[in-house]
Formats: C-alpha cells, sequence, structure tokens
C-alpha cells in the first residue's frame, strides 16, 4: 500500500506541469484535483454565495484527527468547508508533514444534489 502510494505520488509530480507566477516568481505544480469531502456537515452551504472559482483555499494537517490520521481540513476564509477525501489525502499530508509549502484553490462549484459534487478544489506544491 506504502508502495502504490509512492508511485502515485511521483506520477502526479512528474506528469504535472510547473505553473510559474510572473509577478512573483513563485513556481507551484499542481499534484491534485478533488471533490471536497464533508461538505454537508460544516459551513460550505451558508458560504456558497460568497464563494467563486479561484479563490484560495488553506489546508490544515489534522494528525491527530480521531477518524483518520492523514486528514487534511480544507478551510475558506478561516471557514471549515471540510476536509481532502480520505482516499486521496495521503500524500498531501506526507507533504505537509515534512514541511512541504502546499497551496489549495476552487476549481469548480457546482449546484448539485450530491454533496460531494458541489465543491471541487486544486491542491499545488510550491517548488
Amino acid at each position: 500500500m506504502r508502495r502504490a502510494a509512492l508511485a502515485i505520488s511521483a506520477l502526479l509530480l512528474a506528469a504535472a506541469a510547473p505553473v510559474v507566477h510572473a509577478q512573483s516568481g513563485e513556481v507551484r505544480m499542481l499534484v491534485q484535483s478533488s471533490p471536497l469531502a464533508g461538505f454537508q456537515y460544516y459551513q460550505g452551504k451558508q458560504l456558497w454565495e460568497e464563494m467563486k472559482v479561484g479563490d484560495a483555499l488553506t489546508l490544515v494537517r489534522e494528525p491527530d484527527n480521531p477518524h483518520d490520521s492523514n486528514a487534511v481540513r480544507v478551510e475558506w476564509r478561516g471557514h471549515r468547508l471540510g476536509y481532502v477525501p480520505r482516499r486521496e489525502n495521503h500524500s498531501v499530508a506526507q507533504h505537509m508533514d515534512r514541511g512541504g509549502g502546499v497551496e489549495a484553490r476552487v476549481s469548480r462549484l457546482t449546484r448539485h444534489r450530491n454533496p460531494w459534487q458541489r465543491i471541487e478544489f486544486e491542491v499545488f506544491v510550491r517548488l
């Protein structure tokens, strides 16, 4: 299982194209695009009308989370929206645990009955 996760991480890093921000000279690489887990349990519903595609999200590591030791909380302007899905959080959690810089942003907002299809976000690592 661990080898598979490492192999997936390597593939993601090899396949992703770096993005350079001309103004800051910062280079970052897209490593993941995911649906938001837990939308229905947190503040997303109340904040829906204020959120826009491209908005910055904050990723917060929760190593002591009783449900998942790889938990990564997703916040928008200090409000908890949900989590990186459990099946997709291992590599992000490892990178954060090693002190690697991560960024996230809203990539899609969809009005849908299924809460798993309402918010999609992208995760970038700073190079």
